[in-house]
């Protein structure tokens, strides 16, 4: 137990009515009677060793590969990383290094395709490598990074980190983190880091840039099964660009560059004869400038959509993409995606607890409200916490489009919350006579993600059978968010149990609390 997470855990057993002396006494029985053996005091040393350990080595492989991805693109080149490590412990290198390959390639299929390393990749890779040499894994593992790091310094002398395009991919980021399941803020941030980018290191081009992502073409599947449907664009041309949709049977090459996994440049689209002018009234001579379309990724390597870009604004007509431009448009691509499936991954969330509250309402009738909170990232405990959802015993929801946004020091009487977050335990509280059950829901390391405020009026505890029920749906609400957690990793695909999930069109996470709710009840049968 944590500090939070054992003062929680007193608070919850005392209870509310209990005297200062009795605390005395149970602070007192508990330093006399509780006792650690020898061997779990050895155990316990060992976990926190193991724990420190293992997050030094990711801390170390995370600052090697910040430092190999000189240009902030996300991802490192597979076969440059590769041409690194042959020279690595001469000829036994090389054999560790093919069977660590062809592991990896085994864990991550699409890798042999795609060609590319992501920072998860990359550590799983350097830590195969170690893992087939019979010296010390440890030690291998510092040999590798200070062989790794020698190495990318020589490699890298004239590319130098930029600092600012870090901080705008952050930003992008940081636009997920606070949108509070809105896709709009993480838009504008790719848009302007892009923007900011062509002012700074881009020659001041005057450039265009959008996001399509593929959708189920369902109204008119003869034009292909998907499309592209543009969702957001620079400014100035959203007039002819955004909400407009592209299909397989029109001009463009954004289809080639999805099925071929790799992005497309069209340094004179004025020659290229294939690409698709959303300006109509743009006059034919002056259709001029490059064009560049790259795949957008998720964390399986799959393709959802495209970030393009031209420079058919630009009135010099001599502009062209360069390559460290290029490089860096492959670092705006990974961000956004990150950023997209995190906003996606709340939604979810958001989607098994509604399913969730319409299956616990009408067995819980002693419960009069539970309204629903999104935990939202800040430093250290200055975090906030955003109401989404509030359900009364008929029902009866309420969706807040525009969350009502809660900061520690502004809400003493919800300090409960706070320390439910904290803590991520359970935490019980009264509030003029109003008694609460504040539920944590667990991220993959066991953060709070986000709660449920349970109001059970004047009741101190719900009657048996609605207490079973409550904390039934609790239990399916959390195994459902584990599961959409888990399925953005990249070591996991998706596990479909119900029809329902197998089929395209549905992407209602909340079929995922019925399908654990199923497998619960095919369990006690």
């Amino acid at each position: 137990l944590t500090l939070p997470q054992f003062v929680q855990l007193m608070d919850n057993f005392v209870g509310e009515d209990i005297s200062l002396p009795t605390v005395k006494r149970l602070t007192a029985f508990i330093k006399r009677e509780y006792k650690q053996t020898e061997e779990e005091k050895v155990k316990q040393r060992e976990k926190i060793h193991h724990i420190s350990h293992v997050a030094q080595r990711k801390q170390l492989l995370e600052a090697l590969f910040e430092k190999w991805d000189s240009k902030a693109c996300g991802s490192l080149d597979l076969e440059e990383v590769i041409a690194v490590l042959s020279t690595f412990k001469g000829h036994m290198g090389k054999e560790a290094l093919m069977k660590a390959k062809e592991q990896l390639f085994s864990r991550y299929p699409q890798l042999s395709k795609v060609g590319k390393l992501s920072p998860k990749a990359f550590q799983t890779f350097v830590e195969l490598i170690a893992s087939i040499f019979t010296d010390n894994e440890d030690e291998t593992i510092d040999n590798l990074v200070r062989f790794l790091t020698t190495n990318v310094e020589q490699s890298h002398t004239k590319s130098l980190q930029s600092s600012a395009r870090r901080k705008w991919l952050q930003d992008i980021q940081k636009a997920a983190e606070t949108s509070r399941t809105s896709m709009e803020p993480v838009y504008k941030a790719v848009i302007k880091a892009l923007s900011q980018d062509m002012e700074a290191h881009g020659d001041k081009k005057k450039i265009s840039a959008y996001i399509a992502l593929l959708e189920e073409n369902q109204l008119s599947p003869e034009k292909g099964e998907v499309l592209l449907r543009y969702v957001a664009c620079t400014a100035d041309d959203a007039p002819h660009i955004l909400n407009q949709v592209l299909h397989r049977d029109m001009k463009g090459v954004s289809f080639a560059a999805i099925d071929q996994g790799k992005p497309i440049y069209v340094p004179r689209v004025e020659h290229h004869g294939n690409i698709h002018f959303w300006n109509s009234d743009c006059p034919e001579e002056e259709k001029k400038g490059s064009f560049l379309v790259l795949p957008l990724y998720d964390a399986h390597w799959r393709v959802f959509g495209i970030l393009g870009l031209d420079t058919l604004w630009d009135q010099c007509h001599k502009s062209i993409f360069l390559t460290h431009e290029i490089t860096f448009y492959e670092g705006v691509c990974h961000a956004f995606s990150k950023a997209y499936h995190h906003v996606c991954m709340q939604e979810n969330v958001l989607q098994v607890a509604v399913t969730a509250l319409d299956w616990l309402y009408p067995r819980t009738p002693s419960i009069h409200t539970v309204t629903t909170y999104l935990v939202e990232p800040g430093t250290d405990k200055n975090y906030a916490l955003c109401k989404v959802i509030t359900t009364d015993n008929t029902g009866q929801k309420e969706i807040h489009r525009s969350p009502v946004v809660l900061l520690r020091e502004e809400n003493l009487l919800r300090d409960y919350l706070f320390k439910c977050t904290d803590s991520s335990e359970v935490t019980l509280t009264s509030i003029y006579g109003e008694h609460h059950i504040a539920v944590p829901l667990h991220d993959l390391s066991r953060q709070t993600l986000a709660i449920f405020d349970i109001s059970i009026g004047q009741h101190k505890k719900l009657p048996p059978q609605e207490q079973k029920d409550l904390q039934k749906m609790l239990k399916m609400v959390q195994a459902a968010c584990s599961e959409i957690l888990q399925r953005s990793l990249e070591e996991r695909e998706p596990t479909q149990v119900l029809e329902a999930e197998r089929v395209a069109n549905v992407r209602h996470a909340g079929i995922l609390f019925h399908r654990f709710m199923l497998q619960e009840l095919r369990e006690c049968v």
